[in-house]
């Protein structure tokens, strides 16, 4: 039983990066509502698998995988360590795809990159409810992912934004959103470099950009953040997501980070939903969806005088949204063309290697490069062999600089 299943009974759920910042912040809201969730099986790469065999041993996990296969043997004794020698120990790349295929109720994919598209795939297929925090198996899988999907619904989004947006569009009247909707407004924080022009940032050095204003995750978010590259990823999940077309897709820097999207429908009004700037709302409502959990965090505090404000995006300087609408419009792989060469710029820049404008100069080259492959003929292997030529590609382009 998946989606359908009354929250009186536990819930089964397994998490896909559960030593992550998604991931602990899932183990948080479990905690915090015994008897609500059973989570059968997590998931990590494998830097860290004390933490790991610690959330194993807490939560009673049946499971348990690791993709650094290197990783397995410390695990085991890790486990054994914190008392938890029956838990079962998967190993390998393909280890959180066999986890996701199990069958929990909710899966919560809450791994980092595309790495998190065979696990989508494997959860959505077993009929699970997706609670989905990795935004670019959706964006690199497109047409795979929503062809898979089995039932309204079957995806929960957990990025803040799109939480905001489903949310926002259940109080529309109709079942059809298309009738009602004009456009999705989606707001960023604008990052650490708001209002700089191109040729200030040109400088700056990994431990700026890793200074997000709101914000706490990890390194590749944000790093995407700061370029907001995270948002052009996010332009095309809602665009895959809600089936509104990109051009209906508006973009706003909102810096307090408390009105986290929006919908305009077509009579004038604006629906907003608002928080204060915290991912363990939308992980949980992922988790329990449609149903809400008392309590998650603290609310906004209305006695207190606030201002929030809102202003367009610098596509100058970011022009990272406007290659997210051209890949979108471009062909079935070139969302993947985009997150691949972004996500080798990232670790690049990371590395020190390569300057912050290298990384969305280097996607726009390789994306203008690629051919691409029609949504109705675009198989797994056409994404896959897209993404690796367009890693390869990157690595090239950016060995030179």
């Amino acid at each position: 039983m998946h989606a359908s299943r009354s929250l009186a009974a536990p819930r089964s759920v397994t998490i896909l990066g559960s030593t992550g910042s998604i991931g602990t912040q899932a183990i948080d809201v479990v905690r915090r509502h015994p008897g609500r969730f059973r989570v059968e099986a997590i998931s990590a790469g494998g830097a860290d698998v004390g933490l790991l065999a610690g959330q194993a041993a807490e939560l009673g996990v049946d499971a348990v995988a690791v993709a650094d296969a290197a990783r397995a043997a410390d695990l085991r004794a890790a486990l054994a360590d914190a008392g938890a020698r029956s838990v079962e120990v998967l190993a390998g790349p393909d280890a959180a795809t066999e986890l996701a295929g199990r069958g929990s109720d909710v899966v919560l994919n809450g791994v980092t990159g595309s790495v998190g598209l065979r696990p989508t795939l494997a959860a959505l297929a077993a009929g699970s409810t997706l609670a989905l925090a990795n935004k670019e198996s959706l964006v690199v899988g497109g047409s795979l992912v929503k062809a898979a999907v089995r039932r309204p619904d079957q995806i929960v989004p957990v990025d803040s934004e799109h939480s905001a947006i489903a949310q926002c569009l259940r109080s529309g009247a109709h079942t059809s959103r298309h009738s009602e909707v004009r456009r999705l407004i989606l707001t960023a924080s604008g990052g650490p470099f708001r209002g700089r022009a191109r040729e200030e940032i040109k400088a700056v050095q990994p431990d700026q950009a890793l200074a997000h204003p709101t914000w706490r995750m990890g390194p590749v978010v944000t790093i995407n953040s700061a370029s907001l590259m995270n948002k052009g990823l996010e332009l095309i999940e809602a665009h895959l997501l809600f089936d509104v077309p990109v051009d209906d897709i508006t973009v706003v820097v909102h810096p307090q980070s408390v009105v986290h999207s929006m919908v305009e429908f077509v009579d004038g009004s604006t629906i907003a939903q608002a928080s204060p700037p915290d991912m363990r709302l939308p992980i949980a409502l992922g988790l329990s969806w449609p149903d809400r959990l008392d309590p998650v965090a603290a609310p906004c505090d209305w006695t207190q005088a606030t201002a929030w404000t809102f202003e367009p995006l610098d596509e100058g300087t970011f022009p990272a949204v406007r290659l997210a609408r051209e890949a979108a419009a471009a062909s079935a792989t070139h969302p993947a063309v985009y997150n691949a060469a972004n996500e080798q710029g990232v670790a690049a820049f990371l590395r020190g290697r390569i300057g912050f404008l290298d990384i969305v100069d280097t996607v726009e080259r390789v994306l203008g490069e690629h051919d691409g492959v029609a949504p109705a003929a675009v198989t797994l292997d056409d994404v896959e062999g897209a993404e690796a030529w367009a890693r390869a590609r990157a690595d090239e382009l950016l060995g030179r600089r």
